[in-house]
């Protein structure tokens, strides 16, 4: 049910809001951390291929599309946020570029096939498994994409990760972003 309170930051679908799933613990990022990371990375939305990992409400991938994304692939492992996702494309009117699989990560990510020139990750904060699964999901990263791990800012995230290389990193309060480019021949 859409409660009001999370809503499109900015593109086509400002202002709209998503529907939120009742009964279902879920940290969405921040409005304030969603526009800046829309912000920092400009027109690398624009035409992308995108992947929502760990997805939650699909805020990222959404906004993702708002702001002039191809399609986007959101990968959510729980049924009512899955349905969710999909009444929020709906909404949004993103029905047509916006996919959901629903399954856990990092096992999902050998699922999925081709090649993403944005991919978002936001696992809950405590998701032991979120290492694995930026490894896991770095192969899919096309060659010059973007990945965006969205983590908690007392975490320091690895730097090299599967042939990624941390670019740079933001805090914004309890949250932080930390931006991932393939990693240069040496």
């Amino acid at each position: 049910m859409a409660s009001g309170r999370l809503r499109i930051t900015g593109g086509s679908a400002r202002g709209v809001p998503l529907v939120e799933p009742r009964g279902v613990r879920l940290r969405p990022s921040s409005g304030l951390v969603r526009e800046a990371l829309f912000n920092i990375i400009g027109s690398a939305t624009d035409g992308a291929r995108v992947l929502d990992l760990y997805a939650g409400t699909g805020a990222l991938g959404i906004e993702a599309l708002s702001r002039g994304a191809a399609t986007v692939i959101f990968v959510e492992s729980d049924p009512t946020s899955a349905r969710a996702i999909v009444q929020s494309l709906a909404r949004t009117g993103f029905p047509e570029q916006g996919e959901v699989v629903r399954a856990r990560l990092p096992n999902a990510v050998a699922n999925l096939a081709g090649e993403f020139s944005l991919i978002l990750m936001d696992p809950p904060y405590d998701a032991t498994e979120a290492p694995e699964t930026l490894v896991a999901a770095a192969v899919l990263l096309a060659p010059a994409g973007l990945f965006v791990y969205e983590h908690a800012s007392r975490y320091n995230p690895p730097e090299r990760p599967a042939g990624l290389t941390l670019t740079e990193r933001r805090v914004y309060g309890d949250s932080a972003l930390a931006f991932y480019r393939r990693q240069e021949a040496e």
